[in-house]
């Protein structure tokens, strides 16, 4: 079966362009949403991706990538129980490999996990091959620990995509999720607490934000019970990925 799924990827990829590019969204003031370049908007409309919500609507989605365990996530996952709050991460092969408990916690208090590569190689500078190897050898082994054989999401390691890695993804069942906030938040070493976290997010915050965390952050850690008390008192409610997808595979984008 495996060798039949590469085989078709491979002859289908000839079709698409293979152009890298580092996916970016541009900011504005007073919480309105970003954009990004139209030729991305594009692509992800094309094939099934996203970055956005629905911009008329103040809703937040919560994403985290997990790479490596640095002693936060447990703190992180409480604060999402106690304020019944969803959230999706998206995990590496070796975060599935060392930190089995903690997947099986996110699955049986109902968060999404994610496909984020085994390796965590950039998608459209691999061959076929090793991009499908990258992403069912993740399924295989989250199948493996859960007993859950769906995983629908995927977020491109490093943040890189080509029509190519968007086109041929789609073909083995994953919507890319891309973000429209993040900030410099894994660097371990230069955390610069709990209010410059909680600043940042509160800043960028929009409708439709579909933001971009890391759990090693011991900042996000210790924000994120405020981030999530004063966004609900301005109205904000906090969604799962699944409902985007409910609406339309393809989202359509709404910028004012």
């Amino acid at each position: 079966m495996l060798f039949a799924m590469i085989t078709v990827l491979s002859s289908s990829a000839f079709a698409y362009n293979t152009q890298v590019y580092h996916w970016n969204f541009k900011p504005k003031e007073n919480n309105e949403p970003p954009t990004t370049e139209p030729h991305y908007e594009e692509l992800l409309t094309k094939y099934g991706g996203f970055y956005l919500g629905d911009t008329s609507e103040k809703e937040v989605f919560l994403t985290f990538d997990n790479g490596y365990e640095n002693g936060y996530t447990r703190k992180v996952l409480d604060v999402l129980e106690e304020k019944e709050v969803p959230a999706a991460f998206f995990v590496t092969g070796h975060y599935l490999n060392e930190e089995k408990e903690l997947i099986k916690r996110m699955v049986d208090e109902g968060h999404i996990v994610g496909n984020h590569s085994f390796h965590h190689p950039s998608l459209p500078e691999v061959n076929n091959e090793r991009m499908e190897k990258e992403l069912t050898s993740v399924k295989e082994l989250y199948t493996e620990i859960t007993g859950d054989k769906i995983m629908n999401y995927l977020r491109p390691p490093r943040g890189t995509f080509s029509e190519k890695s968007l086109a041929l993804t789609e073909e083995l069942g994953y919507t890319n999720v891309f973000w429209s906030f993040a900030y410099v938040d894994w660097e371990i070493n230069k955390q610069k607490g709990w209010k410059y976290a909680y600043d940042s997010i509160m800043r960028r915050v929009h409708p439709g934000a579909i933001m971009l965390l890391h759990s090693v952050s011991s900042d996000n850690a210790e924000a994120l019970p405020k981030v999530i008390d004063d966004l609900r008192s301005q109205g904000y409610e906090f969604k799962s990925l699944d409902e985007i997808s409910v609406k339309d595979k393809v989202f359509p984008y709404k910028h004012e």
